[in-house]
């Protein structure tokens, strides 16, 4: 259909659905550029990936460091290190 066709509520229904793609296209932009929003974002998830990958009970945690005791151990020697470095400094 060519412009010469068409009846004005046809122009302002296409008006109509590109101001509202356009809005939501501004929207999507404001999003992406809220760099505070998207930081408390993926702070949520991953406080909630953790809480699920968290042992619930000290029995559960002493079973999980049993199973795999390396990690536990690298940071208790970090810890340490720390500590030490730390007592060394005063």
């Amino acid at each position: 259909m060519s412009p010469e066709e068409r009846s004005p509520e046809q122009i302002r229904a296409e008006i109509d659905k590109t101001r509202a793609e356009l809005g939501d296209t501004v929207e999507a932009l404001a999003e992406k550029t809220d760099v505070k929003a998207r930081a408390k974002a993926k702070a949520a998830e991953v406080r909630a990936r953790v809480k699920a990958a968290a042992p619930e009970s000290p029995q559960e945690a002493e079973a999980l460091v049993r199973r795999n005791p390396k990690p536990f151990a690298i940071g208790v020697a970090v810890l340490l290190l720390f500590l030490l470095w730390r007592r060394g400094r005063s």
